[in-house]
This record gives C-alpha cells, sequence and structure tokens, in this order.
C-alpha cells in the first residue's frame, strides 16, 4: 500500500443500510509531492480539505453505528468530487492560491493521479455501496458530508448548514425540514452552492443509480473544534436515524439530473 492511500473505509453495521461519505476528509499528500510549491499555511485553509469534516464522520459513524468511506489525500492533489473529464479535477488556482505543482502539468501525470488516488477512491465507494447492498438486502441511504467557509470574498454566509441536491427530493426535503424544526439554525437549500454537477459523486454513485441520497454542507468554522464535532454530531446523528427509517429511502427511482438530459 501506497504512504499516502486512495481512501479509508469505516467499518460498521452494513445491514443498517446507511453510508457515509467524506470526499474532502484530509489534506493530506504523498511525500513526493511535498506541499505542490504552496506554504504550509495552505494546508490549514478550505483550499486543501474540508475543515472538520473527518472529525464528524467518525463522530456519526460511530454514533450510527454504520460504514464510511473518506479519501485520504489532499483535494489540491486532484479532487474526488469531479468528474473524470472536468477541468476543476485538478486545480491550477483555488481562492486566489496559485498552486505551481499543478500547472503545467503533463498528460502521464494527470493519468497518475487518477489511477493512484481518484480511480481507487471511487472504486471503494461503489464496493462499499455493493457490501451495504448485499448485507442490508436493500437500497443503500447515502449521506455525503462537506464544510464550508464563514464568508466569501468578505461576504458573510448566514447558513449554520445546507442541503446539497440535484433533482432527487426523497432525503432532502424532510432532511432540511429537520434541520429548521429546531428553530436555532439557518439551513440553506442548494446554498452556497448548487448541488447539481454533473459527473461529482452524488452524481456518479446515485443519481444515475437511482439511490435516495443528500450532501450535507456544515460551515466549518462550527466543527471546527471537538465541542463543535460533538454538538453537530448529536444533531445530525437522530436525524440521519429516522430519515434511513423511510422505506422510500431504500427504493432505486430514478429523476432526470439538472445538469441536463441524459438517458439512465
Amino acid at each position: 500500500m501506497p504512504e499516502t492511500p486512495a481512501f479509508e473505509i469505516i467499518d460498521g453495521d452494513r445491514t443498517a443500510g446507511l453510508l457515509l461519505l467524506a470526499d474532502h476528509a484530509t489534506n493530506r499528500l504523498p511525500p513526493e509531492y511535498g506541499r505542490l510549491g504552496l506554504p504550509d499555511s495552505a494546508f490549514e485553509r478550505h483550499i486543501a480539505y474540508d475543515i472538520g469534516v473527518e472529525a464528524l464522520t467518525r463522530r456519526l459513524a460511530a454514533r450510527l453505528g454504520v460504514p464510511a468511506v473518506m479519501s485520504c489525500f489532499s483535494r489540491l492533489l486532484i479532487d474526488p468530487n469531479r468528474g473524470e473529464d472536468d477541468p476543476t479535477l485538478i486545480m491550477k488556482i483555488s481562492d486566489g492560491a496559485i498552486i505551481p505543482g499543478n500547472h503545467p502539468i503533463t498528460p502521464e501525470e494527470w493519468e497518475a493521479r487518477l489511477d493512484r488516488f481518484h480511480r481507487p477512491y471511487h472504486r471503494a465507494v461503489s464496493q462499499t455501496l455493493a457490501e451495504v447492498s448485499a448485507a442490508s438486502g436493500k437500497t443503500p441511504l447515502v449521506i455525503s458530508l462537506h464544510s464550508y467557509t464563514p464568508a466569501w470574498k468578505g461576504v458573510a454566509r448566514p447558513w449554520h448548514a445546507a442541503v446539497l441536491w440535484d433533482s432527487d427530493p426523497r432525503a432532502v426535503h424532510p432532511l432540511i425540514r429537520e434541520l429548521e424544526a429546531s428553530g436555532d439554525i439557518i439551513v440553506g437549500n442548494n446554498e452556497p452552492y448548487d448541488g447539481a454537477l454533473r459527473g461529482d459523486t452524488m452524481f456518479r454513485h446515485c443519481m444515475e443509480t437511482g439511490i435516495a441520497h443528500a450532501l450535507i454542507e456544515v460551515r466549518q468554522d462550527l466543527i471546527g473544534d471537538d465541542a463543535g464535532v460533538a454538538e453537530w454530531s448529536e444533531r445530525l446523528g437522530p436525524i440521519l436515524e429516522g430519515l434511513n427509517a423511510r422505506p422510500e429511502m431504500h427504493e432505486i427511482r430514478r429523476y432526470p439530473s439538472r445538469t441536463g438530459p441524459h438517458a439512465f
């Protein structure tokens, strides 16, 4: 196994029918890439990973007793939440930071990063989904965990959390309702980004296959320490348990993607 593996699988009860994903869990790089020409400080920023998500994923997986798949490499190396043909798969510049190690890049190096990191991660997601389906005897529910910055270009983002999605509403609508029910947080619906992204993880593993899913974004300042992670695990845990108990979460239903017409 390489020093920097492509993924980590957190073990859990596959008969529960629920799988957690964390595309941007860590800021790690293989030693041979150095820091991609960036200062160490760049790897403490959101451009390198989703701050707080690794800890939140581990805590939720333990609380719910379910498996999770996490990437083990920085999104600056290659972004697992992008399709192979997406021009932002390997970024040359991110939030004002030029990434010298990514430009210029040869076709051979591009392909090498796909083979070593991007493709193994997605094979792990596919394999774990198949294992959950076989063990539970039903189609899994998939929840993807991400975080976002409190402000963008000097403008504060008011949402404490958000749910991103394409066109399958099954998990999304009840999830938003349950999050809003507490009355103490602002919940975004496809904010601060739109969840319809052709070729991303949810599109590839859920939209195209008819699996119920949702992408949860938590503002990173709210899960930047152990207390915040514990609070959001307590908030999300019962909601996800309730979602997973709904029969419609475990059916195959295909919805046309908002990214454009295509056949499933």
